[in-house]
């Protein structure tokens, strides 16, 4: 045979875009494909009358407290509550949420950054931010919706009346289960983004907070005070990560005088959450029930406590470093020896180097190579 018919071997080391069947590098490019697949055994299962009841467990809300029997509730949708079964729809909406990450970050957010040619650091921020944004945002209208048909604006002794008998709808029900598949998908985007040891604590904290936060909620009936709670927030976040988006577009600093309109909607975020949760925890359930409503006051003010004082804590942060910017600016310009200055020129460009393109930066050093 001639050597025009000859091929590489596939999953060779010349051969970047086939790697080796079962490979790391192989399950991370097409991770969102192998999810796909298992997500689709279920669904399949859920159309074939042998293994629908088994694939019903992963797929359809369960624990329905509405007696289909009673014709008062004939007409009225279904009421749900909280049990074991949810594990199995928390497991299945968790490969939803990894397949939906995969699309947003191939099909919007690495077009976009293609076309930026942003930094290494610049990158992650954009992919991070873009990511929450998203979940924020369908979060914080979704949570409204809920509120708005059950009327908790308008009468807020719904949050605490006949408590812990709170059932659900179902799509106040299956706002928790995506809330839990959200945050438990965050720890394999871990190995599927390849994101790096010393950035991983963070997000594992994240991931690992709100799974715990949210499930404590959950299976203690504090549903109806969490969807009110966590809409508020998500809705603070929202707004913070929008600025974080702005900034890495931001050269110039332009969007830097408007954080002030996040740190004011923060604090009245932080202000309402406090005021709301003491009245459900302590003179709404506390009184019915004074260990169930003791306990979520507790836990409300620590999580909001923390948040405060991160707050507190960055904000302090950054006016420390402006003043030392400030005054180190106003300080008159010595004149240095020419070694000296050589070094201040190297370190310049060694800076704005770290903000070019990782591509870029590399045309550089050969360029230097060269000469």
């Amino acid at each position: 045979m001639s050597s025009a018919l000859r091929t590489k071997p596939f999953g060779s080391k010349k051969d970047k875009k086939n790697p080796p069947i079962l490979s790391h590098e192989f399950v991370i490019q097409n991770h969102a494909d192998i999810v796909s697949c298992v997500a689709m055994v279920f669904v399949v299962g859920l159309m074939m009358q042998a293994t629908s009841t088994l694939a019903s467990i992963f797929i359809v809300m369960g624990h329905n407290a509405t007696d289909p029997t009673d014709a008062a509730t004939r007409g009225e949708p279904f009421l749900y509550e909280s049990g074991w079964r949810d594990g199995p729809a928390v497991f299945f909406y968790t490969l939803i949420c990894i397949i939906m990450h995969a699309i947003l970050q191939e099909y919007v957010l690495d077009k976009v950054s293609k076309k930026l040619h942003l930094s290494k650091f610049k990158l992650s921020r954009f992919n991070e931010s873009g990511q929450l944004v998203v979940f924020y945002l369908i979060s914080f209208l979704w949570g409204g919706e809920v509120m708005l048909r059950e009327r908790y604006a308008e009468n807020m002794s719904k949050l605490w009346v006949d408590y812990p008998v709170h059932p659900m709808t179902f799509l106040h029900k299956l706002y928790f289960i995506i809330q839990l598949a959200y945050y438990l998908h965050m720890l394999p985007e871990l190995y599927f983004q390849k994101v790096k040891k010393d950035e991983q604590s963070p997000k594992i904290q994240h991931s690992i907070a709100g799974l715990f936060i949210i499930g404590f909620f959950y299976f203690f009936a504090y549903r109806r005070v969490a969807i009110v709670l966590l809409t508020l927030h998500y809705f603070s976040e929202f707004v913070s990560h929008t600025f974080g988006l702005l900034e890495v577009f931001d050269k110039d600093e332009k969007y830097a005088r408007f954080r002030i309109f996040n740190n004011i909607i923060f604090l009245i975020t932080a202000f309402s959450t406090l005021v709301l949760s003491f009245l459900t925890f302590f003179t709404g359930i506390g009184k019915t029930n004074p260990t169930r409503g003791m306990l979520g006051l507790v836990i409300a003010f620590t999580i909001q406590g923390f948040l405060i004082f991160r707050f507190i804590t960055s904000f302090l942060k950054s006016k420390r470093e402006s003043k030392e910017l400030a005054s180190s600016s106003a300080k008159p310009l010595l004149k240095k020896p020419k070694s000296s200055e050589k070094k201040s020129e190297s370190s310049k460009k060694s800076k704005k180097e770290s903000d070019l393109p990782e591509a870029d930066q590399n045309v550089n050093q050969k360029k230097v190579k060269t000469k």
